[in-house]
C-alpha cells in the first residue's frame, strides 16, 4: 500500500531530495518535540509541588488535571486546522492572507473559551463528583478546577496561535515560550503554594498566570506579524465560521481518539489492580512516544500545507514518502528502545513484582507496534496540512468501530491486559489501513492558497 512512497528515484537525484527534506522536517519537528512536552511538564511540576502537601491534594489536582485536559484537549483542532489553512496562504506567496486566518483562528479559540469557562466554573463540583472524587479529596479538586478554568482562554489562545507560527514554518517560537512559561510555572507555584501559603489553590494560580504569560508572548508574536503585513484584527465573522468549519471535522476525529482511551481504561480496570495499575503506566509510556513521532507529524502538517499551497504536487509526493521513512525510521528505535531497557526502567516505576510482570509483556506489545505507530502519525500529519479533515473525521471513528468489540471482549475472552494491548495494536493497524489507502490515491492533493 505504501510502496508508491517509495519509488525508485536516480541516486544522486534521490540524495540531494532527502537531503533537501531532512532539513525541512528537522528544522521544524526537533522544535516542535520541545514544546509538546511542556504540557506534561506543567502537570508534572504541579503534581510534585502539590504533592508535599498530602495525598488528598494530590488526589484533588489528579482529578481536576484530567478535568481540564479532557475538556481543552478536544479542541486541539484549533491548532491543527490554522497550522494547515495557514501553511497553504505561505505556499501561495500570500503572508497577510495567512497572518489573517491566524487571527481568525484565535478569535475562534476566545469564543468557544469563553463558553467553556461559563460551564466549567459553576458546573465544578459536578464534574468533579463524575470523576468519582473521594469526599476528602473532592474540595481541593474543585478549587484547582475552578481557578484553573480561569486560564482555558489562555490555553485555547495558545492552541490557535501555536498553530499560526507552525503555518508560518515556525516552531522555535513556541519552544522558547513553552520552556519560559514552563520556567515560570514552577517559580509561581513554589512560591504561591509554600511562600504565600495558598495550598492548592496557590498551584492553580500560578499555573493561570504562566498560560496567560505565553498566551501574552503568542499575541505579542502573532500582532507583530498582522501589523507588518497590514492584517486586520478585528474580529471577522466569515473568517471565524471558516475556521470553525476546518476544525470541526478534527474535532469529531479528536472525539473519537479519546473514545479509545476511555474504553482502553476502563476494561483495564475491570481486569483488575495490578492489570490497571499496569495499564496506566504502559498508556503514560506510549503518550510519551507519541511526543517523539507527534512531532513528525507536525512538520508534516506544516510542510504539506506549503507545498499544496503552492502548487507543487510533486514536492508533496516527495515530501510525504521522506516523513513516512522517518516515521518508520522513528519508531523502529524507538520499539528497540522500549523492549531493551525494560529491565532498566520498569523498576522505576513500580515496586509491585506482579505490575512489573504485566507491564514487562504489555511493553513488548507496544514496542512491536511503535514502526506502525509512526506510519501513522506520520500520515495523519500529512493529511491533515492537506485540510482533508472530511476524511479524517470518517477514518477515526471506522478506526474506533474496529477497536471497541476487540477491546470490550478482552475480559470474556480471558485476553487479559495483554489482550486488550493487542486491541490497541489492531486499532493502529487499522488506522494504517485507511490512512494508507487514503495517501495512497491522489483525491487529497488540491492544491492552491484554499481548499475548496
Amino acid at each position: 500500500m505504501l510502496a508508491r512512497y517509495f519509488r525508485l528515484l536516480p541516486v544522486d537525484d534521490y540524495r540531494r531530495s532527502a537531503r533537501r527534506h531532512d532539513r525541512e522536517i528537522l528544522a521544524l519537528a526537533v522544535p516542535a518535540f520541545g514544546a509538546l512536552v511542556a504540557e506534561p511538564l506543567f502537570l508534572m511540576a504541579d503534581s510534585a509541588i502539590v504533592g508535599h502537601l498530602g495525598t488528598t491534594q494530590l488526589a484533588g489536582l489528579g482529578v481536576a488535571a484530567t478535568l481540564l485536559a479532557t475538556l481543552t484537549g478536544v479542541f486541539v483542532f484549533l491548532a491543527y486546522a490554522t497550522t494547515a489553512a495557514v501553511a497553504r496562504r505561505i505556499g501561495a506567496g500570500d503572508r497577510r492572507a495567512a497572518i489573517q486566518q491566524g487571527v481568525d483562528g484565535v478569535w475562534l479559540a476566545l469564543l468557544l473559551s469563553a463558553v467553556l469557562v461559563a460551564v466549567t466554573v459553576p458546573l465544578a463540583p459536578w464534574l468533579v463528583g463524575l470523576f468519582g472524587a473521594s469526599g476528602s479529596a473532592a474540595p481541593y479538586a474543585v478549587t484547582y478546577l475552578r481557578i484553573s478554568a480561569l486560564g482555558i482562554p489562555a490555553m485555547l489562545t495558545v492552541l490557535a496561535a501555536t498553530g499560526v507560527l507552525r503555518g508560518l514554518q515556525d516552531t522555535r517560537t513556541p519552544l522558547a515560550v513553552a520552556v519560559a512559561g514552563f520556567s515560570a510555572n514552577a517559580l509561581l507555584n513554589l512560591g504561591l503554594v509554600y511562600g504565600a501559603g495558598l495550598g492548592v489553590a496557590g498551584s492553580a494560580w500560578g499555573t493561570v498566570v504562566a498560560q496567560n504569560g505565553m498566551a501574552a508572548a503568542y499575541l505579542a508574536v502573532v500582532l507583530r506579524g498582522a501589523r507588518r503585513h497590514r492584517a486586520s484584527l478585528r474580529p471577522d465573522p466569515a473568517g471565524i465560521r471558516a475556521c470553525a468549519r476546518a476544525g470541526g471535522p478534527l474535532l469529531v476525529r479528536t472525539l473519537s481518539l479519546r473514545a479509545v482511551l476511555v474504553i482502553a481504561t476502563a476494561v483495564a480496570a475491570r481486569l483488575g489492580d495490578v492489570q490497571v495499575a499496569a495499564h496506566q503506566v504502559a498508556m503514560t509510556l506510549w503518550g510519551l512516544l507519541a511526543f517523539a513521532l507527534d512531532a513528525i507529524a507536525i512538520a508534516g502538517q506544516a510542510v504539506i500545507g506549503r507545498y499544496l499551497g503552492a502548487g507543487d504536487v510533486a514536492g508533496t509526493r516527495a515530501a510525504t514518502r521522506r516523513m513516512v521513512q522517518w516515521g518508520i525510521g522513528a519508531g523502529v528505535v524507538l520499539g528497540l528502545l522500549v523492549a531493551a531497557g525494560r529491565p532498566l526502567y520498569v523498576p522505576l516505576f513500580t515496586p509491585d513484582a506482579a505490575v512489573q510482570a504485566r507491564l514487562a509483556e504489555v511493553l513488548l506489545v507496544v514496542a512491536l507496534v511503535q514502526p506502525v505507530s509512526g506510519v501513522v502519525f506520520v500520515l495523519d500529519g500529512v493529511l491533515m496540512g492537506a485540510g482533508d479533515g472530511a476524511y479524517l473525521a470518517w477514518a477515526m471513528p471506522a478506526t474506533l468501530a474496529v477497536f471497541a468489540p476487540a477491546a470490550l471482549l478482552v475480559p470474556a475472552t480471558g485476553g487479559g491486559l495483554v489482550g486488550l494491548w493487542w486491541a490497541m495494536a489492531l486499532f493502529m493497524l487499522a488506522r494504517l489501513v485507511v490512512l494508507g489507502w487514503r495517501a495512497r490515491g491522489g483525491s487529497w492533493l488540491v492544491t492552491g492558497a484554499v481548499r475548496a
